[in-house]
């Protein structure tokens, strides 16, 4: 049954990530509740759900995860009504973290690898998911306009990106350093093959580190921070939703309750007395 789950999921286009997570959750919830697919009920799932939460300790967007697993299972392939009146855990509304410019720029400062420095650059200058950033192939840019495509991104969809004009020359300078000018490989890979989002993860979280940084940055933290600067210098919440790829604009809002320029801008009462 696993097999076929992870099948579907690529049949249907989810992303490898995710066929991973999906089969991981499904297995451990049969290895838990000792029972054969066809014999699952709405009790067995809760009490995994329980299991999950009081014994496992795990965050309500982990359990959350694991409970969309099993429902694509059960309710999508095997036709089971066990979700009906399962109610799932509230999610914790945490505020997105957000780097300050000159945080980002002791980070980049303090990277010697050339590469993880571009990798940087790059998540900032432009706001991509690291997902999305790893896949970057050369022929995916044009830096002579300072533009590029994102392909296949969240929904498999295609979209615009913009690049900084002194991160344009940077990988001009480092393509023809290092040979790749000429060939439609991967910007950021290792031996040909592109860069792991646990390597770029890595990366930036060392970057952080060694630039005195004590949040907690990794580099969902560079996306967050380049559509909290946009915001905050005037730009257009749309024209952001845009650019990050969001189908949502409430996706896009959550950055409105971290632009600290906008809270500096609001008079405190008491000041008026």
């Amino acid at each position: 049954m696993l097999q076929k789950l992870a099948t579907e999921l690529k049949i249907r286009g989810f992303s490898e990530q995710t066929i991973s997570s999906y089969t991981f959750h499904n297995r451990k919830f049969l290895e838990f509740i000792k029972k054969e697919p066809e014999n699952i009920g709405a009790e067995d799932v809760k009490s995994y759900m329980a299991y999950l939460m009081s014994e496992k300790r795990l965050n309500p967007s982990s359990v959350s995860l694991a409970m969309s697993s099993l429902k694509f299972l059960y309710t999508e392939m095997m036709s089971k009504s066990l979700f009906a009146n399962i109610k799932m855990p509230k999610l914790e509304k945490k505020l997105p973290i957000v780097l300050t410019k000159n945080e980002i720029r002791k980070m980049i400062d303090a990277t010697d690898n050339e590469k993880h420095k571009l990798l940087i650059k790059m998540l900032y200058s432009s706001g991509l998911r690291v997902s999305e950033c790893v896949s970057l192939r050369i022929d995916d840019l044009n830096l002579d306009d300072r533009f590029g495509t994102v392909r296949a991104g969240k929904g498999k969809k295609d979209r615009n990106m913009i690049l900084s004009g002194s991160l344009a020359a940077d990988l001009k300078d480092y393509l023809e350093k290092t040979g790749k000018n000429k060939e439609n490989g991967y910007i950021f890979d290792v031996k040909g093959r592109a860069l792991s989002i646990r390597q770029a993860q890595k990366a930036v979280t060392n970057a952080a580190k060694k630039a005195g940084i004590r949040k907690r940055v990794f580099c969902h933290a560079l996306r967050s921070s380049f559509a909290t600067h946009l915001l905050e210098s005037g730009t257009d919440i749309r024209v952001i939703q845009e650019l990050l790829g969001h189908s949502n604009l409430s996706t896009t809002q959550r950055y409105t309750k971290v632009s600290r320029e906008q809270l500096r801008k609001v008079r405190s009462p008491l000041d008026d007395l």
